[in-house]
């Protein structure tokens, strides 16, 4: 647990492990480097794991006005300078999957392994009217509104319907979390905050090997936004994950983890076959 301040605001982050890769877990939009928890373990037994939580996020500073995926890539080029790393891997899920890969396009020199679980590389028409929808419900009385409007959404049906008793005690704590005033402000800049998100026409300057982790029942984004990433990336590496929504790393913690520290920690990125 600790923080560095950038341009006078607080950016918060924690390390695990001292050795192999430096790996980077990048938080979706409404996570904190908490919900991490339960994968630190294994992430940091051969790895250096280090987890931030981005501006308006939890132990990092709260910004006042609208901001874009800039400011979220300018904390991770000040948190690689004051750990003093040159070179990282980065694993992004949802709104961490493009703020990595902003920075990636960025900065292809400081990435060597780069992981998207459940992003893409534009704010689609369909995805931009969803966060409305969401910022809109963050406007009603309470906070049963916005849990209804974000949260069933993220995971897939057959999730849903067999863990109803997991969902029902997050609806029994998210709900009083999401109805207060200064938690609503954050998720609306957060969700504005990629509403004109597109580096599709960058997405050759990538040279890094990049894994493009896709879920068959992805309500938010269609398969075809990963195909676009997969089509522009030079040396990409396409999973589809059946019977999965977006929350990817909740419903199927044991391929994420196994997918992310296998692409990273494996060597060679070619292999010759006799």
């Amino acid at each position: 647990m600790a923080e560095f301040y950038l341009g006078g605001k607080k950016v918060y982050y924690e390390t695990y492990g001292t050795g192999g890769e430096p790996i980077l877990l990048l938080n979706g939009i409404m996570m904190s480097a908490k919900s991490w928890t339960p994968f630190i373990e294994n992430f940091s037994r051969f790895n250096r794991l280090i987890l931030m939580d981005f501006f308006d996020q939890g132990g990092s500073a709260r910004m006042t006005g609208a901001y874009d995926h800039a400011i979220q890539i300018a904390a991770i080029e000040g948190l690689l300078a004051h750990l003093k790393l040159s070179v990282v891997n980065i694993c992004g899920v949802s709104y961490g999957a493009e703020v990595g890969l902003g920075f990636a396009v960025k900065h292809p020199d400081k990435v060597r392994r780069l992981a998207l679980f459940n992003g893409g590389a534009r704010t689609a028409p369909l995805l931009r009217d969803i966060g409305r929808a969401w910022n809109e419900a963050a406007r009603a009385e309470g906070g049963l509104a916005y849990y209804l409007a974000a949260i069933p959404v993220i995971y897939s049906d057959s999730y849903y319907e067999n863990h109803a008793d997991r969902m029902a005690n997050r609806q029994k704590n998210l709900v009083p979390y999401f109805g207060t005033q200064e938690v609503k402000e954050r998720l609306i800049r957060l969700t504005d905050s990629s509403e004109n998100f597109n580096v599709v026409d960058k997405l050759g300057a990538l040279g890094m090997p990049v894994l493009i982790v896709t879920a068959a029942d992805d309500y938010l984004i269609p398969l075809r936004e990963q195909e676009i990433m997969a089509e522009g990336i030079k040396h990409a590496h396409r999973v589809i994950l059946p019977a999965c929504g977006h929350a990817s790393m909740y419903e199927q913690p044991l391929l994420f983890s196994a997918l992310t520290l296998g692409f990273i920690n494996s060597q060679n990125g070619e292999f010759v076959i006799q």
